[in-house]
């Protein structure tokens, strides 16, 4: 896959067809729609990562919202997991707004970037193995070209860990054999940069109390530091 830039690259995830079950899905979802978003036009396509090209800290999660990502066509916006996650990143100094809900709303990261392993929502959010290994060739290529400035990620979920080790290695760097299990906290030390678990910011688990706000931005704070990117105190 020959790509120049990430904007390239996103462009080329936002066409991409090669799943027939979540093609079928994302424009079923955007044609329907749901009463709350009648006058949406949905955006319907796979969802392209979101921030900037030099960034040194990568958030990845599973796959975009049916009504969120699938909607606006930005990673995490519009849902109840986006607001959890950019509240949080707001909170620590990492985002210039603490709300995500449209592509155009003017919310800015600072030298993070948010992805996920599967660019389509899947019914049920959850992607087949075969989808996520499709898919899996666009998160290769955008880790490579994260890499000069990359230092640290946070992987949100074991799905997101899991499908992100295997593209790790494809993408160039040494991962421990055998790979080392997903857990809330987990560290791992990479070439040049440390991957952190962290559990995902969906409502399952932030309703429950799971994952509380605290938990998440604890994560977020030791991996931007690790990434050396400025922080706000804890």
């Amino acid at each position: 896959m020959d790509i120049s830039g990430l904007g390239e690259l996103d462009r080329r995830i936002a066409g991409c067809r090669a799943c027939p079950r979540l093609v079928d899905w994302r424009e079923e979802v955007a044609r329907t729609k749901r009463a709350a978003f009648a006058d949406w036009t949905y955006w319907g396509r796979p969802v392209p990562g979101f921030g900037p090209p030099d960034a040194r800290l990568l958030i990845v999660g599973l796959a975009p919202a049916a009504h969120g990502g699938n909607r606006t066509g930005r990673m995490f916006t519009g849902d109840r997991s986006g607001d959890v996650l950019y509240q949080a990143l707001y909170d620590v100094g990492l985002a210039s707004q603490p709300t995500a809900v449209s592509a155009d709303d003017g919310l800015e990261l600072f030298g993070v970037r948010v992805t996920s392993p599967v660019h389509c929502a899947p019914p049920a959010n959850k992607p087949t193995p075969g989808e996520r290994d499709t898919c899996r060739p666009w998160l290769v290529q955008e880790l490579r070209l994260l890499r000069p400035t990359l230092r640290a990620v946070v992987l949100l979920g074991a799905f997101g860990w899991q499908a992100a080790l295997p593209a790790f290695a494809e993408a160039g760097w040494s991962v421990p054999r055998p790979r080392p299990a997903f857990a809330h906290g987990a560290r791992v030390a990479l070439d040049g940069i440390d991957l952190f678990g962290c559990f995902h910011v969906s409502q399952r688990n932030t309703f429950t109390g799971r994952l509380t706000p605290e938990m998440l931005r604890d994560v977020l704070r030791t991996a931007a530091r690790t990434a050396g990117l400025p922080v706000g105190p804890a």
